[in-house]
């Protein structure tokens, strides 16, 4: 009897473990824009608080991304190191500390905390598809939808409480800082669903083979350039569309929050359901040019009546903003196997997120110095332009 019990028995280990793991990447993804989307809704504040210029603040915007495209260079070996399971586990103990620390004191330590917690974002932007993809092979869209679903959710929850909290707490620093407790119960619940895994395959193959380099494949260039420009587009409405809201529509800081937090949380159904229909689809061409209309018409509207229908501009870029999750999906789409995922993963998301840095630094910029954010809104239009050519080549069915 006991050898019939013990199939089941593993049975049931393997799919509790599955389930842990599962949540364990589901908490890490919530915490992978709170750093940014709190500082954007609070950044009028903190700009008068430290004295910060516009230039100042649109290189602290322009950090983040910046972070994600460097540090995702190293991400590779850290998981042959470490293995992808540990290299996320220090990545959410950095990114806890991250936090903490820059809101302690001035605009050097703001700087050094961001700078730390965007590092560690960027690790786990870069392996968690990693680790979807090796633990979870089976189920890649299910997974990755809801791990898409959790960075939209933990990012709108950010955007639409943070202002609240600055004012139930008397200040902008416990309100930014706050979000570190949600970051050190990610690194618990990681922790609990890797614990009593042995080193992933990421970490073994490390030690026996360089990573394929993908720098000769055209594919790959493409997909890092429409990864590169909706983060740019991305992290350019977290940074800044609070304040475009505000000084082009006449609305206040908490609307403004609810507003981006409404941007953020309409891709949370798109992140359920997008992946999915991308993995099961030939193509994803119809999906991705359906998503960035969206996107066009929205900011095309903040450019010529921001005023008229603030809520349905932002309601058209929120729904445009699910292209992450697809872009997210296709390095698993565009890959055979698990080390080539991380090879694109890598690639598309150090480049990209070096292209996408230059986002909030310039529409930062272009507003400071022409005073409206006319110029600001066509430079964006423009990108979502170039963003729908790139995305109509990189959803052909092929491989890198």
């Amino acid at each position: 009897m006991a050898v019939e019990c013990r199939p089941p028995a593993r049975r049931v280990a393997t799919v509790a473990g599955g389930l842990l793991l599962a949540s364990g990447v589901v908490l890490a993804a919530a915490n992978l824009r709170p750093a940014v989307t709190s500082l954007a809704v609070v950044l009028p504040e903190v700009q008068q608080v430290l004295g910060l210029s516009t230039d100042m603040t649109s290189v602290l915007t322009a950090l983040p991304t910046l972070c994600f495209g460097l540090v995702a260079m190293i991400a590779p070996l850290a998981a042959r190191r470490l293995g992808s399971r540990g290299a996320i586990t220090l990545a959410l103990a950095l990114l806890t500390a991250g936090l903490l620390v820059r809101v302690l004191a001035g605009p050097t330590l703001l700087v050094a905390g961001t700078f730390v917690a965007s590092s560690a974002i960027a690790l786990c932007n870069v392996l968690i598809p990693v680790v979807v993809k090796e633990s979870f092979p089976g189920r890649i869209g299910v997974v990755t939808g809801a791990y898409s679903a959790s960075l939209a959710g933990g990012g709108a929850l950010a955007a639409s409480v943070t202002a609240p909290i600055d004012g139930a707490l008397g200040g902008w620093r416990p309100a930014v800082g706050s979000w570190a407790l949600l970051a050190a119960a990610a690194l618990v619940a990681w922790w609990l669903g890797t614990r009593g895994h042995s080193r992933d395959g990421a970490g073994r193959r490390g030690r026996h083979e360089a990573p394929r380099s993908l720098l000769r494949s055209p594919l790959a260039w493409v997909v890092t350039g429409f990864f590169g420009l909706q983060a740019l587009v991305a992290y350019t409405v977290m940074s800044w569309l609070p304040q475009i809201l505000r000084e082009t529509a006449g609305i206040d800081a908490a609307t403004a929050g609810v507003l981006l937090a409404i941007v953020l949380v309409i891709g949370v159904p798109i992140s359920f359901f997008a992946p999915p229909l991308a993995a099961r689809a030939r193509s994803q061409t119809g999906m991705v040019v359906a998503l960035l209309l969206c996107g066009l018409v929205g900011f095309g509207g903040l450019l010529v009546a921001p005023t008229v229908a603030p809520g349905l501009w932002a309601l058209l870029i929120g729904v445009a903003m699910g292209i992450f999750p697809v872009a997210l999906t296709l390095l698993s789409l565009r890959t055979r196997t698990g080390a080539d995922t991380a090879a694109l993963s890598a690639m598309a998301q150090s480049f990209g997120y070096l292209i996408a840095a230059a986002g909030p630094f310039l529409v930062g910029v272009l507003r400071g110095n022409t005073g409206s954010w006319t110029a600001s809104l066509l430079l964006i239009v423009g990108i979502y332009a170039l963003q729908l050519v790139l995305g109509v080549l990189a959803s052909r069915p092929r491989h890198v």
